[in-house]
């Protein structure tokens, strides 16, 4: 018999019997001006069987509206507060009095989300993450809270240092004893969980040439044999997750559960936003709640019952950057779905995927797949347009870095014409930014290739543009 008449035999099986799996909660963003009120929004939770969400901030009006719901609540100390959480315990304490503290239990308060997407934080503040976590944790032991309320930090995939083939994956070398170390060692005392954002649209929106729109939407499709393990993936959603585990893995840390803290796909996106459309992102949603309802696991961790929070509740009509942006939503600010999708176990019994009949662009899928992007380390956020650009550790030998600036310029072939005296991109003159913009010159030619970016471990990948003066960095040529 087929191996996929198998698995939809098995899953027929599943939904029958209503096993227990994962669970799913969805991300609450506000970057709108037209959104229903926070009460509206709790009953809107309830009426879709959704009973975990996550939101940005503390917003007291949230908070109280949330109030003897039963939905479990995960809040967010931004990363503009890191700084004063990690140098001042006095500060935790008050913000978790405040924030917590104040609403708990009626505000079914479980994990509090320390930064988001800190590593491409334009502003740097990576090195007070494990500080701040610390902190926020032992004000929580103040209040005997510290067993019931959960502390993490979304990490995105850009974290990764290496992440295809899924069984090679690792986290950025200049990252590790740093902080990864520190974090997990946190996260393993405290019994919590790293929670990672992966988004496989923009993939396979980068990479539509190599990428099957199928195996992006979790639909039938050959999959790819991992060489590393032998394992065959089916879905990029499956193969990123795995890039996680087999990180921790390679780290000794395998007893670290995730939570994957945001994931989803545009309904719609400006014209070079390849698979942005109301069909896939219907696909992509609903055939991810049923893997996960379902207690369907990873080739690696077959038997991870693993929560995903859905990004986004609402389309956001403030949020900056490309049409895809402001198009995550499950739902229009009136209330309205933007789309039929399954939230819940008995949803599923009545869930068909239903492709639509003119294929949308769609990838050879006899070439490699790459789990995040083509540079195998530029895992990507939904605060970014799908670009990513090669930067300079600011961290690295000084002695290391003008080296791998001198080869980039030389036999590295970068246009490095823009960083000389008097040119448009020499301000500021400093090693670090000149190194940055002629790394990325030498990253985008390659295609941005795996290894492209390295340069004996002086740079990395980022997925937000960098800022050095008025430069401007170039996403192709």
């Amino acid at each position: 018999m087929h191996p996929f008449t198998l698995s939809l035999i098995f899953l027929s099986f599943t939904l029958l019997t209503l096993t227990d799996g994962g669970s799913i909660g969805v991300n609450y963003g506000r970057i709108a001006n037209n959104l229903p009120s926070a009460t509206k929004v709790v009953h809107l939770l309830k009426s879709q069987g959704l009973d975990r969400v996550k939101v940005y901030d503390t917003d007291p009006s949230v908070l109280r509206a949330l109030s003897g719901s039963k939905i479990k609540v995960t809040v967010d100390l931004p990363n503009q507060q890191l700084f004063a959480a990690a140098k001042a315990p006095s500060f935790a304490l008050s913000w978790v009095e405040r924030n917590v503290v104040a609403y708990y239990p009626h505000t079914q308060i479980e994990a509090i989300a320390v930064g988001n997407e800190v590593f491409v934080d334009p502003n740097n503040s990576t090195k007070y993450l494990v500080p701040a976590m610390k902190n926020i944790y032992r004000a929580l032991q103040k209040h005997n809270l510290h067993s019931d309320i959960k502390v993490s930090s979304p990490i995105a995939l850009s974290a990764l240092g290496s992440s295809y083939p899924a069984s090679s994956g690792s986290f950025r070398p200049e990252l590790i004893k740093p902080v990864f170390q520190p974090m997990l060692d946190f996260l393993r005392e405290t019994g919590s969980y790293l929670m990672v954002n992966v988004y496989p649209f923009f993939a396979y929106e980068s990479n539509a040439d190599v990428i099957s729109l199928d195996y992006a939407l979790f639909r039938e499709n050959p999959g790819q044999v991992d060489s590393g393990n032998g394992l065959r993936y089916l879905n990029l959603f499956d193969a990123q997750i795995d890039a996680v585990f087999a990180a921790l893995s390679a780290l000794k840390y395998d007893d670290i559960n995730v939570v994957v803290s945001e994931t989803g796909w545009p309904s719609k996106g400006d014209s070079n936003e390849v698979g942005a459309s109301v069909e896939n992102a219907a696909a992509y949603n609903g055939n991810l709640v049923r893997k996960i309802l379902t207690g369907s696991g990873t080739p690696l961790r077959p038997k991870a019952d693993l929560t995903v929070y859905l990004f986004a509740l609402f389309n956001e009509n403030q949020k900056p950057g490309p049409t895809s942006e402001r198009n995550f939503g499950l739902f229009y600010p009136n209330e309205e779905k933007v789309y039929n999708v399954p939230l819940t176990v008995e949803a599923l019994k009545n869930y068909h995927d239903n492709p639509s009949p003119v294929a949308p662009v769609s990838g050879n899928t006899n070439q490699p797949t790459p789990a995040v992007g083509a540079s195998g380390s530029g895992g990507v956020s939904k605060s970014t347009t799908g670009n990513t650009w090669c930067v300079a550790n600011p961290y690295a030998d000084k002695n290391k870095l003008q080296d791998a600036l001198d080869f980039a310029c030389g036999e590295g072939g970068a246009d490095c014409h823009s960083i000389q005296p008097n040119a448009t991109c020499y301000d500021p003159n400093t090693l670090v930014a000149h190194a940055s913009f002629a790394f990325n010159s030498y990253y985008q030619k390659q295609a941005r290739a795996g290894g492209s970016c390295y340069f004996g471990g002086t740079s990395y990948v980022v997925t937000q543009e960098p800022k050095y003066g008025n430069c401007e960095f170039p996403t192709g040529y």
